[in-house]
């Protein structure tokens, strides 16, 4: 079970209180399906994915005395804060870089309005445009790829795979958890899970 940590580890390794972990639960901060109850040689246990509820806890941590319970528990949900913004407010509020901006106008033409679903393809773009990883070329792959699967992402929990095998790129969209087993001379360049996009792009829109 090394993906997956006892309620008693979390409480330890997260300080945090069970009164918290349950109050959290409740507000819908950490989904009901994380809970996962397994038999031990002491009986029934609690365990959860433990990348997961780690990163999940760390970050209600650090933003719960900026936002409200409920506010986190809206960041948290795969449905969008907002349903669009102009282009204008993408380059006010410093959303992405004008570098992927063009990028994306060039590929997909002007517009006036970005949907939410337009925006996360703009905001994984630019985030591996500012890994240094990735050149413009292997940016327009990435943006069609994240065009014909928009439905996929918007459905389920998905993760994003980029890998170079002797100079050629791909990219690899699967939905969430996903094994990937590749030949050794095969480099993975990035891994992205959407649903941590999805929170990283609510909280600087908002």
């Amino acid at each position: 079970m090394d993906n997956l940590i006892s309620k008693k580890d979390l409480l330890e390794a997260a300080n945090i209180s069970y009164g918290q972990l349950y109050r959290w639960k409740r507000k819908n901060l950490i989904p009901e399906n994380w809970f996962i109850r397994k038999s031990t040689f002491t009986g029934q246990e609690t365990f959860f994915p433990r990348e997961d509820i780690l990163h999940r806890v760390e970050k209600i941590k650090t933003l719960k005395d900026d936002l409200s319970l409920d506010e986190l528990a809206a960041m948290f949900s795969p449905s969008p804060t907002v349903t669009s913004l102009p282009t204008e407010e993408i380059i006010k509020r410093n959303i992405v870089s004008h570098t992927s901006l063009e990028m994306y106008i060039n590929h997909f033409g002007e517009t006036p309005t970005f949907s939410f679903s337009h925006l996360l393809t703009l905001y994984v773009l630019d985030s591996l445009l500012q890994t240094g990883e990735m050149n413009r070329s292997e940016g327009m792959d990435l943006l069609r790829i994240l065009e014909e699967q928009a439905n996929t992402i918007k459905e389920t929990e998905s993760e994003l795979f980029f890998i170079r095998k002797m100079g050629v790129s791909f990219f690899i969209i699967t939905p969430e958890p996903a094994k990937l087993f590749v030949e050794s001379q095969t480099k993975m360049i990035a891994h992205y899970r959407m649903n941590q996009c999805i929170e990283e792009l609510k909280l600087k829109i908002n």
